[in-house]
């Protein structure tokens, strides 16, 4: 009986050290592209827009879901100020911002079949941000 307690013992200490291990892991390696960003699958690129030589704005669509992703194209590693913003006509915004590596986003709308869309993003003081438009 002392031994099977022992092997219980140790058993439970080595899951309790993986738990912890796992826990205090980095984050997930950031996506290699704006559709991973959105999620992969059936992402494209329906527009963007550059915010200078910096970052680019990038509005993608599945059929049902439309995604923005601020992507930085410099100072990529260095934890600067991104935003990510979009929403459909009967929603409000979407945002995602903060002090980001390497992008901002997703911002995500959902329903937006027969809507009209409104998107943008920012990156330092470059901002942009789309009147109604990609309506349908």
């Amino acid at each position: 009986m002392g031994k099977l307690k022992k092997t219980a013992a140790v058993a439970f200490g080595l899951s309790a050290a993986l738990a912890g291990t796992i826990a205090t892991s980095g984050p997930a390696m950031a996506a290699d592209t704006p559709i991973a960003a959105c999620g992969g699958g059936s992402y494209h690129v329906i527009d963007s827009h550059a915010l200078g030589s910096s970052a680019v704005v990038y509005l993608l669509y599945n059929g049902s879901t439309n995604c923005v992703v601020t992507w930085k194209t410099g100072a990529r590693g260095n934890s600067t100020w991104v935003e990510a913003r979009v929403r459909h006509d009967h929603m409000y915004f979407d945002v995602d911002e903060g002090n980001f590596k390497y992008y901002a986003g997703p911002a995500k709308a959902t329903g937006a079949a027969g809507s009209c869309i409104m998107w943008g993003g920012s990156y330092g003081s470059q901002s942009y941000l789309s009147g109604w438009e990609h309506c349908g």
